[in-house]
């Protein structure tokens, strides 16, 4: 966070400094759990009756409406009084953002917002100091230490914005104000509040109204990415895929040695790329990150220079050797049905003459809908074609038995844990089999089952 006084902040926000300390302010929080170091300002509402767990983290600085009497008040703690701390905290954030002239990077879609994020730190990184999300923790918390994570000498910024519901990106757009914004693409996930598909690519497309005339960068060949209204979009769009007719086009794809090699073709221009990670959503990723990179200011060949070097996130399509020989495609990061269709089609890819073993838990965060996504996942199995489909969990009985209605030829294993399903895998492993296990970075029954599954 750039540092900011106590006088500053109160004529910001229309705060009155009514006790304590006039100390400089060097982090923010708006929660009590997210006061994590000394010489920050917590925008809240409610009285704080125990500091106790607070005082390691003095000097502190409260805004609030609450109105403290002095003996009440430790001695480290100064009090800026103001009306109504949430408008306060609005006040702050967009008086924050103001302050910064630079690209900021706002990614959403069903699957690939993570891996595309990490490449595009790892492509920018050499050239500028960028602040980006960690890792895939994107929740609705977490935009406020984020924003502040861009600093004086921050020349570039990346963050996830997921949609878990309408209105998810309306808000982090509030925050990030993003220049650059990337939809991956859009499958069929959290219906349980988006109530149907239409609603979910609605909720996507309000990347659209936070822009404000920026960049946006979409994968042209998404189906449902497709179906947003872009007539309303001011903004500059630039569309990737491997059609001839965008931007930024991905040709000669291949299968190369743990990873992908294509030529992007842009503006007649002609670049060979190699990039870690299986498949050719890994490829469609790597695009949306040339893309921003070039909006940003750094050149094709420097990103194909990085993209070398860049480390796919452990559990995603992760190839490593299991029991008995067999091969084993762990991914049991996340579940959708996007998600599985990408690994699905890399099993495919990868098999060749080998045994295709399809191990699928639950899928999440689906509520009322379910059924739908299990069935859904069930049609895609059909269609993709394995050898063996074992489930594993309660809710993922719905994705067998539909798999089994529809007239999948492959034996079909239904488990409620982990335990039988590894005794079968274990006589089913050889130097003739692959194994994708797919599941959710949540589930602990699918996460050990993997860990057991690979060479010890």
């Amino acid at each position: 966070m750039k540092p900011i006084s106590v006088e500053t902040l109160c004529t910001i926000i229309s705060g009155q400094h009514t006790h304590g300390p006039a100390v400089q302010i060097g982090h923010g929080a708006y929660r009590l759990r997210q006061v994590k170091h000394p010489n920050t300002v917590l925008f809240i509402e409610k009285r704080i009756m125990n500091w106790t767990n607070l005082v390691s983290f003095f000097p502190l600085v409260l805004v609030t409406e609450w109105p403290y009497q002095t003996k009440e008040l430790p001695s480290g703690v100064t009090i800026i009084n103001v009306k109504h701390s949430e408008e306060a905290l609005w006040k702050f954030i967009r008086f924050y953002r103001a302050q910064f002239q630079l690209p900021v990077v706002a990614i959403t879609g069903t699957a690939g917002k993570t891996t595309t994020k990490e490449m595009i730190k790892h492509i920018v990184t050499p050239y500028k100091k960028v602040t980006a999300t960690q890792f895939s923790t994107n929740s609705r918390t977490a935009h406020f230490p984020y924003l502040l994570s861009i600093e004086e000498d921050t020349e570039a910024a990346v963050f996830e914005t997921a949609v878990g519901g309408p209105g998810d990106l309306l808000k982090a757009g509030k925050y990030f104000k993003p220049t650059i914004g990337i939809i991956t693409n859009i499958g069929e996930h959290h219906l349980n509040y988006c109530k149907t598909l239409e609603g979910y690519i609605e909720a996507k497309a309000e990347m659209l109204d936070i822009l404000d005339g920026g960049v946006l960068i979409i994968n042209a060949g998404d189906l449902n990415t497709r179906k947003i209204d872009f007539s309303k979009f001011n903004g500059k769009m630039i569309t990737i895929g491997t059609d001839d007719a965008n931007e930024f086009v991905a040709k000669n794809i291949q299968y190369s040695i743990n990873g992908m090699a294509f030529t992007v073709v842009h503006k007649g221009q002609q670049h060979p790329i190699y990039v870690p990670g299986f498949g050719e959503h890994q490829v469609l990723n790597a695009l949306a990150a040339i893309a921003a990179v070039t909006e940003i200011g750094l050149t094709i060949p420097q990103a194909a220079k990085q993209l070398q070097s860049f480390r796919p996130l452990n559990k995603q399509l992760q190839l490593v050797e299991g029991q008995n020989g067999a091969l084993l495609l762990d991914d049991t990061w996340s579940i959708t049905t996007t998600s599985l269709e990408a690994g699905l089609n890399v099993l495919n890819a990868l098999a060749k003459e080998k045994k295709r073993i399809a191990v699928i838990g639950t899928i999440t965060d689906v509520g009322s809908w379910g059924t739908y996504i299990h069935k859904k996942a069930a049609e895609l199995v059909k269609e993709k074609g394995v050898d063996l489909l074992i489930t594993v969990g309660e809710h993922a009985k719905i994705l067998a038995d539909h798999a089994l209605a529809l007239g999948i030829q492959a034996p079909v294993y239904r488990f409620n844990n982990s335990v039988l399903a590894y005794e079968l895998l274990k006589n089913e492993m050889n130097p003739n089999t692959i194994i994708l296990i797919k599941g959710d970075m949540y589930s602990k029954t699918m996460f050990e089952l993997a860990t057991k599954l690979k060479k010890k």
